[in-house]
């Protein structure tokens, strides 16, 4: 089975990623059903998540699509079987955007994450943005911070030799500075991937295609790639699970 991808820079539950969510079922074991976790703004407190979690079941009713939220806020949540089981059996799970550091540190040595990636393997198709990508790499953003210093932090390390960075078209404009910082943290070896607004790459882990109204910016070795919509590149970034429990 050949899992399925779609990392979004921002914009999520907006009717531009409508086609890419048909894409991903269509390429989805399971029973059609989506989960909406919306993990990465539970720090935000009760009200932000149930707006985001609502967003989710609006965005997927207006297209005629199952879905279910994933009641996932703490560690706690993350060992309760009843939750896990929610996994069994969909074939979409959609990490929406605040604190990848906050999704990291939940699910890191968790029975749902060991879960989750063993359904991502067998045809749960994945789909994440903002935080819902920025998680998933071996160092990431604790986005409550505004010290540089102290920004990264440990991420699930789903992906390795990467480091996304969401919201890359405005960025600069949050934080004066932050992608020359950002690129100049890099490691030898390292690639980073800038998703602007309203953008994703969709793909098999290998093999992407660039939707959406602007670009996916590649940065590795000293050279700046920038691939647009319609345009297909490949980089792997599927290379562990580590910290899946």
């Amino acid at each position: 089975m050949t899992a399925s991808f779609a990392l979004l820079g921002a914009g999520e539950f907006e009717d531009w990623h409508a086609d890419i969510d048909r894409w991903l079922l269509a390429h989805a074991e399971g029973d059609g059903r989506v989960l909406v976790a919306p993990l990465a703004s539970a720090p935000e407190g009760d009200d932000v998540f149930a707006s985001w979690a609502a967003k989710g079941l609006e965005h997927y009713g207006r297209l005629g699509i199952p879905a279910q939220v994933l009641p996932v806020k703490t560690r706690d949540d993350a060992e309760r079987p009843e939750v896990i089981a929610m996994l069994d059996g969909a074939s979409l799970v959609f990490f929406s955007g605040g604190n990848p550091w906050h999704v990291a540190k939940t699910l890191e040595d968790t029975p749902l994450y060991a879960r989750l990636c063993e359904r991502i393997d067998d045809g749960l198709s994945y789909a994440g943005c903002s935080a819902g990508v920025a998680c998933l790499t071996e160092r990431t953003y604790d986005s409550d911070t505004d010290d540089f210093e102290r920004v990264f932090q440990r991420g699930l390390g789903y992906t390795r030799g990467v480091l996304f960075a969401p919201h890359w078209d405005i960025l600069d404009s949050w934080v004066p500075g932050a992608r020359e910082a950002i690129v100049g943290s890099l490691s030898p070896g390292e690639t980073l991937i800038g998703l602007d607004e309203r953008t994703a790459m969709v793909g098999d882990g290998v093999a992407w295609e660039v939707h959406g109204a602007a670009g996916v910016h590649l940065y590795a070795d000293g050279t700046t790639t920038i691939h647009v919509e319609g345009a297909a590149f490949t980089l792997p970034i599927r290379g562990g699970r580590t910290r899946a429990g």
